[in-house]
């Protein structure tokens, strides 16, 4: 199987480097850098999935596909209401920000994050557990969830940040 994962396209000004997850906020098309995804217009996928927030379908949209399919499964980790929307400097000048949550991937999440770690993995790996050996897979999706099946996939690359459009194409089974 060859998996392409894509990262959507820049959401307003206002939305970067903010904690997003599940806020369904749009993308920014005057930022649109159609460069970035040139190579992906020419690549014959057999699927196309996308996460159900409209930074995603709008993505692929302005990428001129239209045949897709929405899963809920591939939406960023659900932050707690606290957090959601906000910078990490806005956290961190909260009253009761606690700087031990610095200390680890494990403790960030759970301070940031309404979805537990384990749940987070198992959504995350039962949407890869339903994909066909066989296909070449374009999945458009979130910085968070990219991470995750990254770290599902080869965790070898799960530190593997991508910008705005930026995309991965890996080579399985």
């Amino acid at each position: 199987m060859g998996l392409t994962l894509l990262r959507h396209a820049s959401p307003p000004l206002k939305h970067h480097g903010c904690y997003n997850g599940h806020t369904d906020i749009p993308i920014d098309t005057a930022f649109f850098e159609h460069d970035k995804i040139q190579a992906l217009l020419h690549h014959p996928f057999d699927r196309i999935y996308s996460s159900d927030l409209q930074r995603c379908t709008a993505t692929l949209e302005m990428m001129g596909i239209t045949a897709f399919t929405t899963d809920s499964r591939l939406r960023e980790v659900r932050f707690k209401p606290s957090i959601e929307g906000k910078t990490f400097s806005q956290i961190e000048a909260s009253e009761d920000f606690d700087p031990r949550a610095l200390d680890s991937r494990e403790a960030w999440h759970h301070y940031v994050c309404d979805e537990s770690l384990p749940s987070f993995r198992t959504r995350i790996q039962s949407f890869l557990d339903e994909l066909d050996d066989h296909e070449n897979v374009l999945i458009c999706s979130h910085g968070g969830t990219i991470r995750m099946i990254l770290s599902l996939l080869n965790p070898a690359i799960e530190d593997k940040s991508l910008g705005y459009l930026g995309h991965i194409t890996l080579s399985l089974g």
